[in-house]
């Protein structure tokens, strides 16, 4: 299950962020907004599992009007989570729906799943020193309901579902738009994270949104680093054993 985020239809509304905060009790970020935007929340953190991005742009058209561009970012609940692969107490786990959550209960705030998600997402809240990000509402879709913030969009700019039909109804999507400029983030099983449970049309570049244009698993060297540190230990040991066999008694 999955997330489709068609940046293309959203408002800027906020309403999935408040539904987030209100259902899973997730602590307010504050009034104060940013300076140079209407976000009041800035980007992805323990306080913020949902984050409205508010983009001020000239329009492509060259007519000298500004354009909003808006887009509800989430996490990527990836294929090849790189968080999971690196905490030490299994805080971190992949539930049958194929989504990431953190059991806090049992986080240790080491911080290791911080340092490696490619995105920023999760991040460690002040004052309780464990990580937190989105769930996805677990609770809620093991009831057979949808996540809090798919629910209150107005526009069904957040859909919920099974990702191959999210996969499908996003390219077809993307066509019936017909703009160049519109591409999909975060959809292709074969990117540096496996594909993304929570996927996006965009109307831009993906740094333009504060995305990394091609993430990749912060982990997927690690299986041939510890084969190649295995072996060094091995040539060490047998170096030592001849060194010792070839002394004269």
């Amino acid at each position: 299950m999955g997330f489709f985020t068609d940046t293309s239809v959203c408002i800027g509304c906020k309403a999935c962020e408040v539904a987030c905060k209100e259902w899973n009790d997730v602590p307010a970020d504050g009034l104060d907004l940013l300076g140079m935007s209407f976000d009041n929340t800035g980007q992805l953190d323990a306080n913020s599992w949902r984050h409205v991005a508010f983009i001020e742009q000239p329009a492509p058209d060259g007519s000298g009007d500004m354009r909003w561009l808006m887009a509800s970012d989430v996490c990527k609940h990836c294929t090849h989570a790189a968080c999971l692969d690196v905490c030490p107490t299994g805080s971190l786990l992949r539930t049958e729906f194929d989504t990431v959550v953190v059991q806090a209960d049992i986080c240790n705030g080491c911080g290791y799943c911080i340092s490696a998600c490619p995105y920023g997402v999760i991040g460690r809240r002040e004052g309780d020193g464990r990580a937190w990000k989105c769930t996805m509402c677990y609770d809620r879709i093991g009831a057979g309901l949808q996540p809090a913030c798919a629910t209150a969009c107005p526009t069904q700019s957040i859909q919920y579902g099974p990702l191959d039909e999210l996969r499908e109804r996003a390219q077809a999507r993307l066509e019936a738009l017909d703009r160049p400029e519109a591409r999909l983030y975060g959809h292709d099983p074969g990117d540096g994270v496996g594909g993304q449970g929570a996927f996006f049309l965009l109307l831009d570049e993906p740094e333009v949104y504060g995305l990394p244009p091609a993430p990749v698993a912060t982990t997927r060297d690690l299986p041939r680093m510890w084969k190649r540190a295995g072996l060094a230990a091995l040539t060490m040991a047998a170096a030592v054993a001849v060194s010792f066999l070839g002394r004269r008694p």
